[in-house]
């Protein structure tokens, strides 16, 4: 008698891989490489985050610094946004950035292969929404808080993930959540 094997809905995710988990590449498993530091932004995280910027971002123009695996850059293509430029400069996390960018066919999305401060210096494109989460065990996160006010449009927010809290002068923080060592959230210019 033949072996039955049960019907899954969902792909099995295997280590480097995440799972885009709303909009138009919904249920999309995505592969990323091995990099010290690189911590996709789980999924009940990104499901907050997405609940507080609203489920949909059609024409907003999205800046995923430190792009690493792209969860949050490729969530927001997902979700509609109409620009979604991801930084990153290990070369390994580039690739796997514009081979995923291929696979999903996601033409608002635009890999950039630089070093996010030093980008961050020359861009004159503003923002609607900039996701941060440099190295924890950097400075990153307060010099570049202190270099984005020059690239977001108005009203825009930021999204942060930290493992402490940087000093936020200049700074509102309108929402905020914790995730084992994890702290994130979404400010606002005071």
């Amino acid at each position: 008698m033949p072996k039955l094997v049960p019907k899954t809905t969902a792909p099995v995710r295997g280590r480097n891989q995440l799972r885009i988990i709303g909009g138009e590449y919904r249920r999309r498993i995505l592969p990323f490489p091995d990099g010290e530091g690189l911590r996709p932004t789980p999924d009940r995280v990104r499901e907050t985050l997405f609940n507080w910027l609203g489920q949909e971002l059609h024409g907003w123009r999205c800046l995923d610094l430190f792009a690493g695996s792209g969860a949050l850059g490729f969530e927001a293509a997902s979700r509609g946004a109409a620009r979604v430029v991801m930084v990153e400069q290990a070369r390994p996390a580039i690739q796997s950035l514009r081979d995923n960018q291929q696979l999903l066919k996601a033409a608002a999305i635009d890999v950039v292969a630089a070093d996010a401060v030093s980008w961050l210096a020359q861009c004159r494109e503003q923002f609607d929404v900039v996701f941060l989460d440099p190295p924890f065990a950097s400075d990153l996160l307060p010099r570049v808080l202190a270099a984005l006010p020059g690239v977001l449009a108005e009203g825009a927010q930021v999204y942060i993930e930290t493992a402490d809290w940087p000093e936020l002068t200049g700074w509102t923080l309108l929402r905020e959540g914790k995730a084992g060592a994890v702290k994130y959230g979404l400010l606002a210019r005071a």
